[in-house]
């Protein structure tokens, strides 16, 4: 993600470490007691967000928009692991109108309250068992303004919508458990009509025009975290540019942003190029980007396979969502605690591109915003990366973006550059299409160099308050 720099406010004194206790898909409880999944997991910014009781694994969405009345109908094939016994089950999804809900065929009942999606089943689910859960639903989808006041969810454009879900964005658009800690594969197909065209994540497996409508259907194989998850409807001039040796490329520029688009993306493949050299091989089947128009949407998106750009990016904004395919796409934070981890390492993938191009160092850039970068981020130094104050502080441009890449440069310094890429490909190999904790990565970085002391990293760097002394 890449949104513009605001304002946050200062953390209170002293340096917390705080202990998360997360369900994560296994809660007990909820309002029927023993036997009903918990409706969220206990993320410390958003508890309400993914539910206990299941581990989903595959999404099938079959959906149809109208951009001129703006109503969406789908249906949302949801398969699931049991891991607990469950007499009912909660989903999220918010803003449209739940018509009907089956589990494994039967009709299952439920109940519809804000955010949650309550479904009891005919029967018992075991423990352990697989189970598929079928939603009809429809309406007008929401626009969720999260707590930084950004606009997120099922937004619409000139000439189509775009649906976008961080953190909590795609409840607006389709039924799920949405927390990054389960993630899952998709098979979307989006019918729209015919001369617009439906992008969406992964690779396009089928396009069919049939009564004045165009089905596109897209199937994404890795697992993905469903804030990732998009879908782009529109007028898109489509191009699949040669990729080399990398993954096949898939283009969608919106057509009054052709021109600049097509120059703005001739780098892509040099981009994922650069990328897997630095960071180990491209975790995914497909790449490519999504480019909408600049007042159509407020802020670049690091959307699986297919980042979301506001108008054609230049090469620095293009390195920085390609980069996240690999920090925060698959190796995905457990919480939303740990979105430094993501932003941090993007970051950073600028500050080498910008190195790698004959640009100041990295080292020069972090001395630099180390010097004077409160001109810039006001925020910098109001909280420290790993401990943001609240859901609205998860993506500060200072602490969490900027002073996240200052903790990975100061690992750098510690490590010296070869183990410093030996250990980032390390990093990205160990949780290929998994979650990681920032209590993970710590873990990782000592064992990886169990001679340094990163003490004082993680103490002045990664929990400090204020400003660290120069070292």
């Amino acid at each position: 993600m890449y949104r513009t720099v605001r304002l946050v406010r200062a953390a209170a004194a002293g340096v917390v470490v705080p202990v998360l206790a997360l369900c994560l898909g296994a809660c007990d409880g909820g309002e029927r007691g023993d036997a009903e999944g918990s409706s969220g997991v206990g993320d410390p910014y958003f508890p309400k967000a993914g539910n206990g009781g299941y581990d989903v694994t595959h999404y099938a969405l079959d959906l149809a928009y109208d951009p001129a009345t703006r109503r969406l109908s789908g249906t949302a094939r949801i398969t699931a692991r049991a891991t607990r016994a469950l007499d009912g089950f909660h989903l999220d999804l918010k803003g449209l109108e739940v018509e009907g809900v089956t589990v494994e065929g039967k009709e299952a009942s439920f109940d519809h309250e804000g955010q949650e999606l309550i479904v009891r089943p005919p029967a018992r689910l075991a423990e352990g068992a697989m189970f598929e859960t079928s939603v009809r639903y429809g309406g007008r989808p929401a626009v969720i303004t999260d707590p930084d006041g950004s606009e997120e969810g099922w937004l619409r454009t000139a000439d189509g919508a775009l649906a976008l879900g961080e953190p909590t964005g795609s409840m607006a658009w389709f039924p799920g458990n949405h927390h990054p800690s389960d993630k899952a594969s998709y098979d979307i197909t989006v019918s729209v009509p015919e001369g617009l065209t439906a992008v969406s994540n992964g690779e396009l497996r089928g396009e069919r025009t049939a009564g004045g409508r165009t089905a596109f259907s897209w199937h994404t194989a890795e697992p993905m975290a469903s804030y990732l998850a998009t879908v782009a409807v529109g007028r898109y001039d489509i191009s699949r540019p040669a990729a080399g040796d990398g993954p096949p490329l898939y283009v969608a520029v919106d057509s009054t942003q052709a021109a600049r688009g097509r120059e703005a993306l001739a780098r892509l493949p040099e981009v994922l190029e650069w990328a897997a050299f630095n960071f180990g091989p491209y975790p995914f089947s497909s790449a490519g980007a999504i480019v909408d128009r600049p007042d159509d949407v407020k802020y670049a998106l690091e959307t699986q396979n297919r980042p979301v750009f506001p108008g054609p990016p230049d090469a620095s904004l293009l390195v920085h969502e390609i980069a996240h395919q690999w920090f925060g796409d698959s190796v995905t934070p457990r919480t939303w605690r740990d979105m430094w981890l993501n932003e941090g390492f993007a970051t950073y993938a600028q500050w080498l591109w910008t190195e790698d191009e004959g640009g100041p160092t990295a080292e020069q850039t972090f001395q630099e915003l180390y010097d004077e970068g409160e001109e810039s981020f006001e925020d910098l130094w109001s909280f420290p990366p790993a401990v943001p104050p609240g859901a609205e502080d998860i993506s500060a441009q200072g602490p969490v973006y900027q002073r996240g890449a200052m903790v990975i440069h100061k690992i750098r310094q510690t490590v010296g550059d070869d183990a410093f890429f030996d250990l980032v490909q390390g990093w990205t190999a160990a949780h290929r299409h998994g979650n990681a904790t920032t209590e993970q990565f710590t873990a990782f970085v000592e064992k990886q160099a169990p001679d340094k002391d990163f003490r004082p990293v993680w103490r002045d760097w990664l929990y400090g308050e204020g400003k660290p002394e120069r070292a």
